[in-house]
Formats: C-alpha cells, structure tokens, sequence
C-alpha cells in the first residue's frame, strides 16, 4: 500500500513539475526539472602543504567555536600571533609525508573522492536518476556553500545532508551541520533538507567495521594481544556539558566486540589527538599503547572507528606518533587497520542509510 502511495505521489510531483514548466512565461527563468540531493560531508583538508595552503586550512578549522570555544578575545590573538605563526610549517611537514603527489591532493581528498563515486553508482543503481550525488569539505574546499548552490541550481528541491562521522559529536557533526544551514541562509528559494543522524550502533556499519578486522587478523601469523580502537578525541568537559560523543564512542567498541565473539581483554578504546593545556577524553592513545607494551602486550592493532576515511590524524598520527610510541616502550608488532575508505561493505552501509533517510522522498526501483 506504501509503495503504491508513493508511486502515486511521485507520479503527480513529475506531472505537476511538467504541467508548471509549460505554463511559465517566455521571460521566466529555467527551472530544471526537480532532482534530490545526497550531500556528503567529510572534515576538509588543505589545498597543499605549503605555509599559505596550511595557515588558510588552520585558521578556518582553529577558529571555529565548535572545535575551540575559548572566548575569542583571548584565543584569536593566541592563533593568529603564535599558533598560526609556527604550526603551518609542523603541521605542513605532516601532510607532506602522506600527501598524494600523483593527484596533487590529500588521501582524504583521493578517498572522499572514491566514496562518492562508489555511492554515486550504487544510489543510481537503487533511485536511477532521481538523485544527485556530491561531496563537500566542513574546512577548505570544496565548501559546503559551493556545493549546496551547484545542487540548488541543478534543480535539487530536496537535500539530504550526510556528515560522515558515525559518533556524534558537536565539534564534527553539528559544525557540518552548521556550515550546511549557513548555506541555506543565502538561498533565495530553500530546499526541504533533512540531515543524517548518529550512525554509530548500526548493524551495518558494525559489521563493515569487523569485517575489516578479520580480514586483517586473517592475513597474520599470529593475532595482536588487544585491538585498540582510537578515536578523535574532544576535551572531557564536553562530556560533562552533554556531548554524547564519548558514550557512542564506547558503544560503538562494545558492539565490535559482540559482533567479533571476544572477551573484554581483546579490545580497548582509547582517544587521540589531544590539544591545548586542558584535560581530554581518556585514555590517551599515545600513552596506553605505551602502557600495553610495558604490561607485556607485545604485539597491537589499531583501529579508527571514528573516521570514515584515512587522514592526517590516522595516517600520520597512528602509524608515526602512536607507533613510535608502542616501540619505544618495548613494542614489537604495531599493525594498523585502515579505516573502512571505499570498502564495498562500507559504500553499501552508507546507502543503506541514505535509503532509510530518503523513504517518504523516493523510492527505490531495485
């Protein structure tokens, strides 16, 4: 009966948009025909390596409130005279490490690229030409305005706006979120949008994530002592304030290990990339593989959960900083899993959710 509703409905949009079209006057602007909308939204990256390409980078990501809520009169002069004065050149050497010099880009450009031509084929396969697929960065380009006006103009008269980050947090997606509806604001004709929630205890994506560990498990001589899976971390007072980000953190550990069969000694969450004089979500990664290693587990994996595609943080930071600190406390075997990027289990969880998130806008042909 559902079906037949909505095919019903859709039927009438298409003959209200064709009847609306022939009516218009000579001197009225074109209007497409009527498309929806699947923006994805990763973090963002810089457009080089270079000091100008990483300062820009920096000061969009450092000033935003969600990330850094310090009053801006005291910490504006701090980022703008020292910060950004010396981390360009630090932070610059990291990206360069890792950079794509084939394509001129980052890996989480490369990566953010595949997935959306993977979700692209896949949501054509299910919608067919009903939907538009895209991407924008939160940071850097391409911008969330450029890509939100690109679709307006395609005719998208609905949006599905989808940050890719399975852990909610204020400081990844709602500053998606944010930069979205600030988009919005500069319409002249909005959208109807809806936003993608919190995926992080999804049978689907729990699933991608284990196969992922036993595909790496499978290719061993001898399996790690512990997995260690390593989020981003945000400071603890967040938690206190009411970010949910810390309990979908360790919800998202509980069910991988359901999912896997193992005991609470196989698996551990821990936080990374801490920032400024504060304290931060714990245990620190970098000082819990230390602490594994001293207490005899010799040989870890890492897992990122938190990222839908590798980056500056797991690339660089897990496979240099966190591992260098894993041998130097007596360490003998770091082995890094990369995040789930362009995995077939990975695109089909995302459209899976995409689909849950469109019903009452489209319905599928397949």
């Amino acid at each position: 009966m559902l079906d037949a509703r909505s095919q019903a409905m859709d039927k009438r949009a298409n003959v209200t948009a064709k009847t609306a079209t022939r009516q218009l006057p000579t001197d009225h602007p074109k209007v497409p025909a009527a498309k929806i909308g699947v923006l994805l939204a990763n973090l963002g990256t810089p457009d080089n390596y270079d000091y100008w390409s990483m300062r820009r980078y920096l000061n969009e990501f450092l000033s935003d409130k969600r990330v850094i809520d310090y009053s801006a009169w005291l910490w504006q002069p701090l980022l703008q005279l020292i910060i950004l004065s010396k981390r360009p050149f630090t932070s610059g050497e990291a990206y360069k490490s890792i950079w794509n010099e084939d394509d001129g880009e980052s890996p989480l450009m490369t990566i953010t690229k595949a997935q959306t031509e993977k979700m692209r084929t896949e949501l054509t396969h299910r919608f067919g030409d009903q939907v538009r697929v895209d991407f924008c960065m939160r940071y850097g380009n391409p911008s969330t305005k450029s890509k939100v006006r690109e679709m307006v103009e395609a005719g998208c008269d609905k949006i599905l706006f989808f940050p890719l980050y399975p852990q909610y947090a204020g400081a990844t997606t709602a500053t998606a979120n944010d930069q979205f509806f600030r988009a919005l604001m500069e319409e002249k004709w909005q959208p109807t949008v809806r936003t993608v929630e919190s995926y992080a205890s999804r049978a689907d994506y729990i699933d991608a994530l284990a196969q992922s560990v036993e595909r790496t498990y499978a290719e061993m001589e001898e399996e790690p002592d512990i997995l260690v899976c390593s989020y981003h971390g945000v400071p603890k007072r967040y938690l206190m304030e009411g970010d949910p980000y810390h309990c979908l953190c360790q919800k998202t550990t509980r069910l991988l290990k359901e999912r896997l069969g193992w005991d609470d000694d196989k698996i551990t969450t821990t936080f990374q990339s801490k920032f400024g004089p504060e304290e931060w979500l714990k245990p620190y990664t970098v000082e819990e593989v230390a602490r594994l290693a001293e207490i005899g587990k010799k040989r870890i994996a890492v897992i990122a959960p938190a990222f839908s595609a590798d980056c500056i943080e797991t690339l660089e930071e897990i496979n240099e900083e966190i591992h260098e600190s894993f041998e130097e406390a007596g360490g003998e075997e770091f082995t890094y899993i990369p995040c789930l990027n362009d995995d077939d289990a990975h695109i089909h969880a995302l459209a899976n959710i995409v689909e849950d998130n469109l019903e009452g806008w489209v319905s599928a042909e397949r």
